[in-house]
């Protein structure tokens, strides 16, 4: 009898959890490895976790062209979330390996946080946490999220579960996106146009585009510079999006009046300037993270799964990479029944 697909779930955060979505693994006969490690693979210790492993449910993990060349059991990897940057997406295809994410599984959760952000910066909400707490009282007037204009820099799922939210608000809406879609806009009340006119007037400025060699350092000094020095910025999308130094620099200078961060060019941010700061509010990249998006994610890794092991190709809506089917065709297969 030939040994069972095997399976490496490699978030750590998944790795005590019940999972019903990974049961449905289990029943279908794949065998589930969970990540010992509790925290984030090496590139090392990636290669050597991936001997004889199938397919992985993967986090931050470095999928690196030598990672891909090495693991020669691996068809499938289903990422735990919407970003790749850490997945060398052309080597997977050389390799005949899938690369499937979980498109629409957490943009509304993500949307749900960049605005919970804007609040807690906006309204001062940690600073009279800890001022309560230490037996003090006080308040400031300060700007809040009614009737404010924001700026959303990005117009994909995330950037429009924003604008949902935001007319809630009664926000006037701004929008930037390389590719507009001014129908859409028009029918949702939402503001196309440049960069820099939405830097210049928006009150809050939240970052939903993706993380690729033009958009590295998107929002740098010169950017930063545009904003009113009542602006907050919101990055809940890719860390490398931000010049960080320059960032700083703003908000020690009072260029602007703060930032809402849950993603950094370096995670965790140890040692990070930012977080001497008192007019930032630091989340640790959690911002896809509640049970309706554990859920809906992790299905959508199951399916992709699911889909290779019966011998075809994860579904169309989810796989990145579907030109990695010339060469899959060519590998030697165990199939499910």
């Amino acid at each position: 009898m030939s040994a069972p697909l095997k399976v490496l779930v490699v978030p750590s955060l998944l790795a005590n959890r019940p999972s019903p979505y990974l049961t449905h693994l289990e029943t279908a006969g794949v065998e589930v490895q969970r990540s010992p490690l509790g925290r984030p693979y090496g590139e090392a210790e990636l290669i050597e976790g991936l001997r004889g492993v199938f397919a992985t449910v993967a986090g931050i993990e470095p999928y690196t062209e030598r990672v891909l060349r090495e693991a020669t059991d691996l068809e499938v990897i289903a990422r735990f979330g919407v970003g790749y940057d850490q997945i060398d997406v052309p080597a997977a295809t050389r390799q005949g390996v899938y690369v499937a994410m979980a498109f629409g599984g957490n943009h509304e959760t993500v949307a749900d946080l960049a605005l919970a952000l804007m609040g807690a910066v906006a309204r001062n909400v940690v600073t009279y946490h800890q001022r309560v707490k230490s037996g003090g009282w006080g308040w400031e007037f300060r700007q809040g999220l009614w009737r404010a204009t924001v700026g959303i820099v990005g117009l994909g799922r995330i950037g429009r579960a924003v604008a949902r939210r935001c007319r809630a608000y009664e926000m006037r809406v701004l929008a930037h996106d390389v590719v507009p879609d001014p129908a859409y806009a028009a029918g949702h009340g939402i503001e196309l146009t440049s960069l820099e006119r939405l830097l210049r007037e928006s009150d809050f400025v939240t970052l939903h585009a993706p993380h690729q060699p033009e958009t590295d350092g998107l929002m740098n000094a010169e950017r930063l510079r545009l904003m009113k020095p009542t602006a907050v910025l919101i990055n809940t999308a890719r860390g490398g999006l931000v010049d960080e130094s320059a960032l700083y620099d703003a908000l020690v200078n009072r260029r602007i009046a703060g930032a809402g961060l849950d993603v950094f060019r370096r995670e965790p941010p140890t040692g990070s300037p930012l977080l001497t700061l008192d007019n930032v509010v630091l989340t640790p990249h959690a911002a896809g993270s509640d049970l309706a998006s554990e859920a809906a994610t992790g299905q959508c890794c199951v399916e992709s799964i699911l889909a290779v092991a019966r011998g075809g190709a994860p579904p169309s809506a989810l796989l990145l990479n579907p030109e990695a089917a010339a060469v899959a065709r060519t590998r030697r297969r165990r199939v499910l029944a």
